[in-house]
């Protein structure tokens, strides 16, 4: 099995920084893209940002040059910057990654249970 655990969610106000983190753990052969997607009350959920296993980036209009996704590959990690924060950024944001299992080989899509992101004064 594998799970992905987020973290780094708070309040915060306008302006400021937050950084989320999220780990996969379990039998997992490999990771391929990894990426960051956000859910605001009555929205649909959308992409933020993806890296894919070799480091190549990509965001959604409304972070680009505010957010910041990484990975640690070694620690099957991602991580997503967020600087300059805004109320919009306001949502719940979940962890996906793509990853192929030890056990027996097969690729999926995987979902962290989110976290908490609130952007107010």
């Amino acid at each position: 099995q594998v799970q992905l655990v987020e973290s780094g969610g708070d309040l915060v106000q306008p302006g400021g920084s937050l950084r989320l983190s999220c780990a996969a753990s379990g039998s997992i052969s490999w990771i391929y893209t990894m990426g960051w997607y956000r859910q605001a009350p009555g929205k649909q959920r959308e992409l933020v940002a993806g890296i894919t296993n070799g480091g190549n980036e990509n965001y959604s209009d409304s972070v680009k040059g505010r957010f910041t996704i990484s990975r640690d590959n070694a620690k099957n990690t991602v991580y997503l910057q967020m600087n300059s924060l805004k109320p919009e950024d306001t949502a719940v944001y979940y962890c996906n990654a793509d990853i192929r299992t030890r056990t027996d080989l097969v690729r999926g899509d995987y979902w962290g249970q989110g976290t908490q992101v609130t952007v107010s004064s």
